[in-house]
């Protein structure tokens, strides 16, 4: 028995197709986040009943010289592979299980515990070898417009979060993020809302259970692909500890916020050379709803931007300054706490940012990206409870990366329909 009609699904594997044919011809002309971080989502219900293995890996070099009191400088060397097996049930599901297996050069044992970033090594329990998890995804077209992704969701550049809200080193280095994810998109409105659970407890744990929640939307003014096109987007993060089941007592619920709203607007050229030109203004937010997890319990912070497409570069530029502002997972630049002097603060820090990046498909599933950055902080004030206010110069802190994203397929058998 048929539960949806042959009208509706019809319909659906058009809207998907076309869909699709949007994110191929899109990402021809997107930069390193498109090319390189980001994972195509669309369905393809002409594989139906088709049973694949898949290969995604991303291997990469970066290295991080930072100066100042803001951070401390550290390179990341290695790679992180998910072999799996991918399977389409029906035209509107895909199945995908597998591995993900993150290496670094030169390490032989890696901490049992969730990766946000680098983790800090806590106990004696780790794994030998690499870090591995299990990984699953089940995504359904709920619509032309509509999907629905349950276990591992499309998350790191996949959300389009501003660098004061997420790092994009973070695609390099965080596990794979699990949950559940709504994804919708229309010609005049985007939106991206998922729910992350990266700590989970037992009874009686010693521990806390956390998990973030986030939305990501862009409201298209115009058509995307006019001359000049105007949008503004909408962003939002919470993160929540807490958890009735374990046994602490003491600051027990933790609950940060970190949000975001401007408005953008794109000069599509038609140029082969210079392709476009993006300016965008934010305004985000910083506020500790519960728990004393850092100093300041809310802040704000001024988000200014510019980038310019010439062939497969692209240029960037930002101006960034906050007040009592931090990130949750944002580039450490973007805040006003140092994780280089444990526990002091910045004074209404002010940053400018320069970039350059250069990126290239190399065919299909295959892609390269390099990039550079320079971030120059002005000089200011730090407050550290050891030693007191002072001042401090400007300093300037760049990282350099090498990307290669390798993501091939292989069709395993064909089954009867």
């Amino acid at each position: 028995m048929h539960l949806l009609g042959t009208n509706w699904k019809k319909t659906v594997r058009q809207g998907v197709l076309l869909g699709a044919l949007g994110l191929v011809f899109s990402s021809l002309h997107a930069q390193l986040s498109e090319r390189v971080y980001q994972t195509d989502y669309s369905i393809h219900p002409e594989k139906e009943k088709e049973l694949s293995v898949e290969l995604d890996n991303l291997s990469f070099f970066k290295n991080n010289e930072y100066a100042g009191v803001v951070t401390r400088g550290y390179s990341l060397p290695g790679l992180w592979v998910q072999p799996k097996v991918v399977y389409y049930p029906l035209p509107t599901i895909k199945l995908e299980a597998g591995l993900h297996m993150l290496f670094y050069h030169g390490a032989n044992k890696y901490p049992s515990m969730a990766y946000m970033d680098i983790p800090r090594w806590k106990g004696n329990q780790y794994q030998k070898g690499t870090h591995i998890l299990p990984y699953f995804r089940a995504q359904m077209a709920l619509s032309e417009r509509v999907n629905l992704v349950i276990g591992n969701i499309y998350g790191g550049a996949n959300h389009h979060l501003i660098e004061p809200l997420y790092s994009p080193e973070l695609n390099l280095t965080a596990d794979p993020e699990a949950g559940v994810q709504l994804l919708y998109n229309s010609r005049i409105f985007d939106w991206d809302a998922w729910l992350n659970w990266e700590s989970f407890i037992y009874r009686n744990d010693t521990h806390q259970e956390a998990f973030t929640v986030g939305i990501s939307s862009r409201i298209k003014c115009n058509d995307p692909s006019s001359r000049f096109h105007w949008y503004i987007p909408v962003q939002g993060l919470a993160q929540h500890r807490g958890g009735e089941i374990d046994t602490l007592t003491v600051a027990s619920v933790q609950t940060l916020m970190n949000g975001a709203v401007g408005v953008g607007a794109v000069w599509n050229t038609g140029h082969k050379v210079f392709k476009k030109l993006n300016v965008e203004l934010d305004a985000a937010g910083y506020y500790q709803q519960a728990g004393e997890i850092w100093p300041f319990d809310n802040g704000y912070g001024v988000y200014a931007k510019a980038s310019v497409d010439i062939y497969d570069f692209r240029i960037k530029t930002s101006y960034w300054q906050c007040d009592q502002f931090i990130s949750m997972l944002g580039v450490p630049f973007y805040g006003a706490v140092s994780t280089r002097e444990e526990g002091a603060t910045l004074d209404k820090p002010e940053m400018v940012y320069l970039g350059l990046e250069y990126s290239r498909v190399l065919g299909k599933g295959y892609s390269l990206g390099v990039d550079l950055d320079v971030y120059q902080t002005l000089s200011g004030k730090i407050n550290n409870p050891q030693t007191g206010i002072r001042s401090v110069g400007s300093s300037t802190s760049f990282s350099f990366g090498v990307y290669v994203r390798v993501n091939p397929s292989f069709l395993l058998k064909r089954f009867t329909k």
